[in-house]
């Protein structure tokens, strides 16, 4: 029988999940991609990290069946904050809703969560964390790597612990939460995440020109021309570059990071660039 036209055969509303219960979904959401695919995205992973509350839920088989069945419908959202979605279905399914409108939210409820859960992490939480660590890393401290991931992690976990008990307790009331200031909080989060951007290009951007032009009988420096007209200019036009070539170009991140990887070869090699390297090509 068809999902979206089946009633569950028990109406009784289960007993509330316990805590434990819904820790173990929270471990399983780590799985929420592990069977991506492009004809249902990320639908496996989501069931396997729902099933032990729905099999707690529907002790009637066919409405376990049934209920395994429109949960294994297209499915995507942002892998971080999964548990959102979680617990608003699993308290739908604890009140034996009837099925549309369980599918309906779960619909409605993972779409916002991309552009929020990339405000987050990668535009906030991110370049944060590697900001902080990244310096450490540079100064020779081997802890650096493990507290970038303390931090990152650390994050997230709580993140998604809070989610699935908020979401699981407010009920479909989370929607009206989520979405009452989605779009200031996400355009807050952004702004934020480009200001860190642009700190840290300014203060670990490394990249500098070595050349020297003939002024008269003395030798001036380009990079110190262009720290008077405006410093970091380099790292600036290096990130606006790669900005550029991803916003505008359709770019990867890889062929991004391939393109800088040449030009910082091509450049040392011809003393172009600040290094360690003595120019092989005076530019008088």
């Amino acid at each position: 029988m068809e999902s979206n036209v089946y009633t569950y055969k028990d109406l009784t509303p289960a007993q509330p999940l316990d805590r434990a219960t819904l820790n173990k979904m929270v471990i399983r959401s780590l799985f929420l991609q592990a069977s991506f695919n492009y004809e249902r995205m990320q639908a496996a992973g989501w069931l396997y990290g729902i099933l032990p509350g729905l099999e707690k839920i529907h002790t009637n088989k066919e409405d376990l069946a049934a209920s395994m069945t429109h949960n294994l419908e297209f499915f995507n959202t942002h892998p971080f904050l999964v548990t959102f979605v979680m617990g608003l279905v699993l308290s739908l399914e604890q009140q034996k809703a009837d099925i549309a409108t369980i599918r309906a939210v779960r619909v409605a409820a993972m779409g916002p969560l991309g552009g929020i859960g990339d405000a987050i992490f990668w535009f906030t939480v991110l370049p944060i964390a590697a900001g902080i660590t990244s310096n450490m890393a540079i100064e020779g401290n081997v802890f650096a790597p493990v507290l970038f991931l303390l931090i990152f992690n650390g994050v997230q976990f709580a993140v998604r612990y809070w989610l699935m008990y908020m979401s699981y307790d407010l009920g479909t009331s989370a929607i009206e939460v989520l979405t009452r200031n989605a779009k200031e909080f996400t355009h807050a989060a952004s702004m934020l995440g480009v200001f860190v951007v642009g700190a840290l290009t300014c203060n670990y951007g490394a990249t500098t020109i070595k050349i020297e032009v003939q002024d008269g009988e003395a030798l001036r420096s380009v990079q110190a021309i262009l720290d008077g007209i405006l410093p970091q200019l380099v790292p600036l036009l290096l990130t606006l570059m790669v900005y550029y070539l991803i916003k505008k170009k359709g770019w990867s991140t890889v062929k991004c990071i391939g393109l800088l990887l040449i030009l910082g070869l091509v450049g040392a090699f011809f003393g172009i660039w600040g290094g360690a390297y003595t120019p092989f090509i005076k530019w008088y």
